[in-house]
């Protein structure tokens, strides 16, 4: 995998998270509660992001592995 891309996926989940709790701390000081479609935008960019860094991670550990065989 090239370089530049890995950097994208890395940017996009950093963005995913900061832009949940950007949206739901706003929503915090603006009504004070936290709307259910915001709840599952949070979990939807939570469950993004933690799949592009949980999937990285395996592909490094399975071909890690594959390599001293």
């Amino acid at each position: 995998m090239r370089d530049h891309t890995l950097t994208t996926r890395y940017i996009m989940a950093v963005l995913l998270i900061s832009s949940s709790i950007a949206i739901a701390i706003y929503q915090v000081i603006d009504i004070d509660d936290v709307a259910d479609g915001t709840l599952f935008y949070i979990a939807q960019a939570f469950l993004l992001a933690g799949s592009i860094f949980g999937l990285d991670y395996y592909v490094k550990k399975l071909t890690s592995r594959s390599s001293h065989d």
